[in-house]
């Protein structure tokens, strides 16, 4: 099996562009990274990729996703993205697969692309931020998506949006990504959880990044907190945690990916680097620092585990 990063970024200048026609203000944060579809740029990247030992990237445009309130915007927006991945998959089948942009939060058409992405793109899944123009993902809205997701045994990988986790007292204070980002992907998994999505969908394979944020750290008091704050929840959050995935963005820390395994097992956690936020010696350290914190076998298969969400040729 191939070592696989279901954690990397790419985006082109065509795609970044159509969001900026339509009002988006932070695609600068994304460009100028290493992270386009040029010639230079992805040659640059496979050396890196060699060089950390990486065989396979699972791509997201994640957090410049595809959302606008005006539905045409999004449509478009959501199939150039898919287009543009398709053909990048198509040149480098053992380089790259991708997951879907959607164009929500418009369910009835981000179900017709969900279906295009998946039935005549041959996408790994769908990649959605951890939430869309600031409503929880744990909206019953958003079920449908769900459902279909996990009619097919797909796979859903999630990704802060940027959006300061709601809090004025991050977006004030210039920790948007720093805490923010981490924040977020606690939040969601907490929504998640505690609506019951990974239980009532087990065919539904969730990725949530940064080994989830802190929830590594706040699941037992969690569990201590639901008899008072959340009575009617189906399952608890020490359970359902284990019924989803991590991946390992952790910029190099390994007490953290000890926490994590120990949280949820590792057989729960798969290989995430974040490019282009990760390069060079920090994308080798993205690697390198599971082998410091697992013992060899589990570290191996945390590098091998994203390839099971590779999608499978008819």
């Amino acid at each position: 099996m191939m070592r696989t990063d279901v954690h990397a970024h790419l985006w082109s200048e065509g795609y970044l562009r159509l969001l900026e026609s339509y009002g988006r203000e932070d695609t600068a944060t994304q460009r100028g990274l290493g992270a386009g579809d040029s010639p230079a740029e992805l040659d640059a990247r496979f050396t890196m990729n060699d060089a950390a030992g990486i065989d396979h990237q699972i791509l997201s445009v994640s957090p410049q996703t595809p959302y606008f309130p005006a539905e045409a915007e999004a449509v478009i927006a959501a199939r150039l993205a898919n287009d543009v991945y398709a053909d990048v998959v198509r040149d480098w089948p053992q380089r790259f697969s991708a997951f879907a942009a959607l164009p929500l939060p418009h369910l009835d058409a981000a179900l017709e692309e969900l279906v295009h992405a998946l039935d005549d793109l041959g996408m790994a899944g769908v990649g959605l931020t951890t939430s869309v123009l600031g409503r929880s993902l744990g909206d019953p809205a958003f079920r449908p998506l769900f459902e279909e997701l996990d009619h097919r045994g797909s796979v859903l990988s999630l990704h802060p949006a940027g959006r300061d986790a709601g809090s004025p007292l991050i977006a004030e204070n210039r920790m948007r990504w720093m805490v923010g980002a981490p924040m977020e992907d606690t939040i969601c998994a907490m929504h998640l959880m505690l609506e019951g999505i990974p239980r009532r969908y087990p065919r539904l394979r969730i990725v949530h990044s940064h080994l989830g944020g802190a929830l590594p750290m706040l699941l037992p008091r969690a569990d201590e907190h639901v008899p008072w704050e959340a009575p009617d929840i189906v399952e608890m959050p020490t359970v359902a945690a284990r019924r989803m995935y991590y991946d390992t963005v952790a910029h190099g820390h390994v007490p953290a990916v000890r926490a994590a395994a120990d949280s949820y097992g590792a057989d729960r956690l798969m290989l995430g680097t974040d490019f282009p936020y990760q390069t060079g010696d920090g994308l080798r350290r993205a690697v390198d620092f599971i082998r410091e914190a697992l013992p060899p076998e589990e570290a191996e298969a945390v590098l091998k585990a994203g390839a099971e969400l590779l999608p499978r040729s008819p």
